[in-house]
């Protein structure tokens, strides 16, 4: 296959990064469209150095675990225009997430593991090898959302003439165990399924507080750091965890969410680019609705309306939710269903 290869100075990248996230109606359709060609390109050019990542990540991984999963991505648009408004101060070129790939093994031991791979690998030739720019040991030192796991920042570099296209492109390393992804998983898949931003500070503090409760559970069957802000006891820990559990109906939500992934088409097989869910738990019943885009205002009516007559139904959840973001979850979680019942099975073990 023909490797994109980067077409635009750094600076107009930089430009393009700043027009995504500008206000729309200051920003003309034609160059809205430039912008996007340049975007486009800047992330398809990562595709290259992120397969040689990926190929020596799956490699060092299975050593470590034979069972291991691996997967690359090329971040999504939404996601980098959240990323370029989370930090201001940051230009498209400097992200070093455009191209990133992952590594789930059996326990944090694998984990550790893995890194010492690499470690040895970068000593090994350091100067002929890429460029080790980083390393974030987020199971050491949590998130104080809850997030854990190890990146490695590396700058791709070659001495080939054909691939010194490349050079200083950067890729991201993720390092989790089964535990960490499967809780990763839980957090976009309640991301989706109730349109909050939990990954960037955003929706309801009680889903915040359920998974930094749920992240020092996890934490503290690893033998590892608590996550900041949570209780120290464990009695105290699994109380508060039980209640909000409770209170969020987190058990059934997510039960029910990933019945209707499993039941929603793959994308490119529908017309539909967005999907009214209708999903009673009690009786365990599934009602969807797609949309075209040009219905898409009715959709948002629909929604309401279902809303309005499953309101004093406890057991009854809806949720207007995107093919895209579906088809997302889908390609960035591809064991998504061994992920969501491994998270709800921990979390059953932990409240009992």
């Amino acid at each position: 296959m023909a490797w994109a290869t980067p077409h635009h100075r750094r600076q107009d990248v930089n430009a393009a990064g700043d027009c995504l996230i500008a206000d729309a109606q200051v920003v003309s359709l034609m160059r809205r469209d430039d912008m996007l060609a340049v975007i486009n390109n800047w992330r398809s050019s990562h595709s290259f150095p992120l397969q040689g990542f990926k190929t020596t990540l799956l490699r060092r991984a299975k050593n470590v675990d034979q069972r291991a999963i691996v997967a690359q991505r090329l971040k999504r648009l939404s996601s980098i225009a959240a990323k370029l408004h989370r930090f201001p101060s940051m230009k498209l070129s400097q992200m070093q997430d455009i191209g990133g790939c992952r590594a789930v093994v059996q326990d944090v031991g694998c984990v550790g593991q893995l890194v010492k791979l690499y470690a040895r690998g970068r000593s090994k030739n350091p100067t002929k090898r890429h460029e080790f720019l980083s390393d974030k040991d987020y199971i050491l030192h949590p998130k104080v959302d809850g997030y854990r796991g190890v990146h490695l920042i590396y700058r791709y570099r070659s001495t080939s003439k054909k691939h010194r296209v490349y050079n200083g492109l950067k890729i991201e390393i993720q390092l989790r165990s089964k535990l960490q992804h499967a809780w990763a998983t839980a957090v976009e898949t309640v991301s989706i399924f109730t349109g909050q931003a939990l990954k960037s500070s955003g929706g309801e503090a009680d889903w915040h507080r359920f998974f930094a409760l749920m992240s020092s559970a996890i934490a503290l069957r690893e033998k590892q750091p608590l996550v900041p802000d949570t209780p120290t006891s464990k009695d105290e820990l699994v109380q508060e965890l039980r209640s909000l559990t409770e209170k969020l109906k987190v058990v059934n939500a997510l039960q029910g969410w990933s019945y209707a992934l499993k039941q929603l088409p793959a994308k490119n097989v529908t017309e539909a680019v967005a999907f009214l869910v209708v999903l009673d738990t009690v009786a365990y019943t599934l009602a969807t609705t797609g949309f075209k885009k040009e219905e898409l205002p009715r959709a948002t009516e629909a929604y309401l309306a279902v809303e309005k007559a499953t309101a004093s139904k406890p057991g009854t959840q809806a949720v207007l939710v995107s093919l895209d973001s579906i088809h997302a979850l889908r390609s960035a979680y591809p064991n998504y269903f061994l992920d969501t019942n491994a998270f709800v099975t921990a979390l059953k073990l932990e409240i009992k």
